[in-house]
């Protein structure tokens, strides 16, 4: 039963289920993060136990939940923009539209929702997914506006189920909130403070879904190196790598984000010493500047950054690396931005997130007066990738020829003959197969390759 450790969610549900009718459908848009997605995977659950369907065409839900990113600008451009479609949809049809996600956690953009938006019905933040029944039962009674926003993390989340997206890979959240408050940073104003959660509940859950299928798990954090469990004295995220990998039938552990201030040489020698462990490192740089790391608070120089990336190789040579990288950072110099050049070049990234720098209103970055001007932002980014790609496609193309273990995930987009998976390096690559194959970890030979995935052929019948 749904939430059976609160009578009072219980009754909620109960009383909920009567109001609605027999075919209720929602839609949910996520945006951001792989934690919005998990997020969004409670969600889905909440809603279809107190009498919802899950509808993939917006056109016919009678609830739509947009869960929200405010990463960047753009992030939330999108979202004003999808609620400007939603209000003439509304118009049109009896549709009630939920807000929540990391958004709504932030002051300003919740207060622009409110002011300018009066056709969504229910506000909610990160910290409060378990209070949705409540939410959507307070707004169809009253018929007004319904929001509750929880400025701290509550651990009531945790013990959510959730309707896994594949059900031979999941998200594990192993905490929540960052403590760095990196200075273009939003995040610990919408997540907050870090918040571990106890070892053994994420053990319990990851035997859980191995029990049920799961091959391959990928704990979430804002910074999985600083995972520091209350009242677990000395055990660390590297501990409970260990411990994860004695568990009988997880193929595959990844984790995402690391900070490279934080990140262990212990937690670097787990990747010789697991097989479970993927041999992938997302180890975000951010900038190879000295100076514009200061800038940033990120608290730790280039040098610190590849001393780390050389031990890494030392110990697992072929180990594929991932970053994030931000260009136009204010008074970032034609120098610093060199110096990033030079990184790149130096530690020879399989793949990369890259960004130009966004103001984020409240962070401090957005107050220095030193704005990078739009036309050399995008020159940099442009000559970032002109650096980046060829890179890619070097690496890539050096596996033309190899055999590679595939997590079969799903039907390509663009080619539904085509099946599609990961390598346990995380690269995309697609085949030829049916159904029978998705879901499954099999060897593929790698035929080509370009700069973003890898195509083979299953060898096997």
């Amino acid at each position: 039963m749904f939430l059976n450790f609160i009578d009072q969610e219980e009754q909620v549900i109960h009383i909920l289920k009567d109001k609605l009718p027999s075919q209720a459908k929602y839609h949910i848009m996520t945006y951001g993060c792989q934690m919005n997605e998990h997020d969004s995977e409670k969600i889905s659950w909440i809603l279809e136990q107190v009498g919802f369907h899950a509808t993939p065409d917006p056109q016919e839900a009678d609830l739509i939940l947009l869960n929200t990113c405010s990463i960047r600008h753009s992030a939330e451009d999108k979202v004003y923009g999808k609620l400007g479609e939603l209000k003439h949809q509304k118009k049109q049809r009896d549709l009630t539209i939920a807000v929540c996600g990391c958004m709504m956690q932030r002051e300003e953009s919740r207060n622009k929702v409110l002011e300018k938006c009066k056709h969504v019905d229910i506000i909610f933040g990160t910290n409060n997914i378990h209070k949705l029944p409540a939410l959507l039962l307070d707004h169809y009674e009253t018929e007004k506006r319904t929001i509750d926003i929880d400025e701290s993390f509550q651990s009531i989340d945790d013990k959510l189920l959730a309707n896994r997206y594949y059900p031979y890979k999941s998200f594990v959240n192993i905490m929540y909130g960052c403590n760095n408050f990196c200075s273009y940073c939003i995040v610990p104003y919408t997540r907050g403070r870090e918040v571990s959660r106890p070892s053994q509940d994420i053990l319990n859950e990851v035997r859980a879904l191995v029990a049920s299928g799961v091959l391959e798990i990928t704990l979430l954090g804002q910074n999985v190196n600083s995972y520091t469990p209350a009242l677990e004295n000395g055990y660390s995220f590297t501990h409970l790598i260990y411990d994860l990998a004695k568990i009988q039938g997880l193929k595959r552990i990844r984790f995402m984000t690391s900070h490279p201030k934080d990140i262990s040489d212990d937690l670097l020698m787990a990747f010789k010493d697991l097989d479970s462990l993927c041999n992938f490192l997302h180890l975000p740089v951010q900038a190879g500047s000295n100076s514009v790391l200061r800038k940033m608070n990120r608290r730790y120089s280039r040098e610190d950054y590849m001393r780390k990336i050389d031990k890494v190789k030392n110990l697992v040579p072929d180990i594929a690396l991932c970053t994030d990288i931000m260009v136009g950072f204010p008074e970032e110099s034609e120098d610093d931005f060199q110096d990033t050049l030079d990184l790149v070049k130096y530690v020879q990234y399989d793949s990369a997130f890259t960004f130009l720098y966004s103001p984020r209103e409240g962070t401090p970055a957005a107050n220095n007066i030193q704005q990078i001007p739009k036309e050399i932002k995008q020159d940099r980014f442009n000559r970032l990738t002109e650096t980046l790609y060829p890179i890619f496609e070097k690496k890539n193309k050096a596996l033309v020829g190899k055999t590679l273990e595939v997590l079969v995930e799903d039907h390509s987009k663009h080619d539904t003959s085509m099946l599609t998976g990961r390598t346990e390096s995380f690269k995309l690559t697609h085949f030829r197969g049916g159904d029978r194959l998705i879901g499954k970890i099999l060897p593929i030979k790698i035929t080509s390759a370009n700069s973003f995935n890898l195509e083979g052929e299953f060898i096997g019948s």
